[in-house]
């Protein structure tokens, strides 16, 4: 009788065969049975009987694969990584739904959000001041109700994303296309910290592979596998996020997209999606429309706006009329168009925002929050 741990481990051994990779790891494994059954094979019926190259039967017959387990599982062990294989019960379920599904998950963090009900939202990395606004509104709305957010972990945004539900003190899963212990982009340093402590940060690569082009595509379909749906705010024309939408709806999942300009590039994706038959998001609650019940009833209480407390004093609100939401305005602009002096805008611009009704951007730039 084979255990359990014994069962994880040559599961990873199985994903280090040289020349074997996933599709072929998946057919073997419902042709021969557990692991164990195929590190018994030999050489000659690896390669007679189930067609393997001989750089991949060598491996598995020699027992070099389980050489290379041994050190990966040390080398992560030693960088606090767990390392969660697909027949472990912990594996999240939904995923191991998917075509192709990864044998195994390298993690840091929570490993129990990965089995929690949970959204995707995901899009461009470089966005305009409206997509960050929505998707940081979207993500903090959709948490706070209990939903985990999954994204990427990638510049634009993903970073809201994970920000958002952060900020309201949700959970929240970023899939990453390089090792779990490599911090890509280096700017989220902070952001990864925060989701290692909050969340859980996991990927199907190796502990130090380097974060190359074609691993996030390959990444895309555990973003949306993890969920019950994908929720797309900006993205281009030839945006990675439509191959995440593509492949949430491959794996029968909804897709969800929030309408912009059709003058912005940003806008083409998610208009696009609509198109073809995405569903229209204006809020956080069209998520939830279309959620199953059983989901819903796992949710830990229903949506809230929290509206601004406070009485909004009238030089208050002239500065809030002033600055939109999609677009952001500098400070010596704000200057010239309130007709305050100097300090009295700073006073007024700081108590905006710490009542959180505008945010301050890089260069002394101001846009009122959604």
């Amino acid at each position: 009788m084979v255990g359990v741990k014994e069962v994880s481990f040559l599961t990873l051994a199985l994903t280090l065969v040289p020349g074997l990779g996933l599709n072929r790891a998946h057919q073997l494994l419902q042709k021969v049975g557990t692991p164990a059954d195929i590190f018994r094979l030999r050489r000659a019926e690896l390669v007679r009987d189930y067609q393997l190259p001989e750089e991949a039967a060598v491996a598995i017959a020699g027992r070099f694969a389980i050489r290379n387990a041994e050190t990966a599982a040390r080398e992560a062990r030693s960088r606090n990584i767990s390392i969660l294989s697909y027949f472990d019960d912990a594996y999240p379920e939904l995923l191991r739904q998917i075509y192709s599904a990864p044998l195994v998950l390298y993690t840091s963090g929570n490993v129990n959000y990965l089995r929690t009900p949970a959204i995707a939202l995901v899009g461009s990395r470089r966005c305009s001041i409206y997509g960050r606004q929505i998707s940081h509104k979207l993500a903090r709305d959709l948490a706070e109700v209990g939903l985990v957010l999954v994204s990427g972990l990638a510049r634009g945004i993903d970073s809201c994303a994970h920000l958002g539900a952060l900020d309201a003190g949700g959970y929240t899963i970023a899939v990453m296309g390089n090792g779990v212990d490599v911090i890509y982009p280096r700017e989220n340093r902070r952001l990864y910290e925060r989701i290692r402590q909050h969340g859980c940060l996991i990927s199907e690569f190796p502990c130090g592979s380097f974060p190359a082009p074609q691993n996030f595509p390959i990444r895309n379909r555990i973003i949306s596998g993890l969920c019950y749906g994908t929720l797309i705010t900006e993205a281009s024309e030839f945006s990675g996020s439509l191959i995440t939408a593509r492949l949430a709806l491959e794996q029968n999942r909804e897709v969800w997209a929030v309408p912009g300009n059709i003058t912005s590039p940003g806008s083409y994706g998610p208009n696009y999606l609509i198109k073809q038959g995405a569903k229209i998001v204006l809020s956080a609650q069209d998520v939830l429309d279309e959620l199953p019940l059983y989901v819903l009833d796992c949710l830990s209480h229903p949506a809230e706006i929290h509206a601004p407390s406070g009485k909004v004093e009238p030089e208050e609100l002239a500065i809030l009329k002033l600055l939109p939401p999609d677009a952001s305005i500098q400070f010596e602009r704000l200057l010239k168009l309130s007709g305050l002096s100097q300090s009295r805008l700073n006073e007024v611009l700081l108590e905006l925002e710490m009542r959180d009704l505008i945010r301050q951007l890089p260069g002394r730039q101001f846009a009122r929050k959604l």
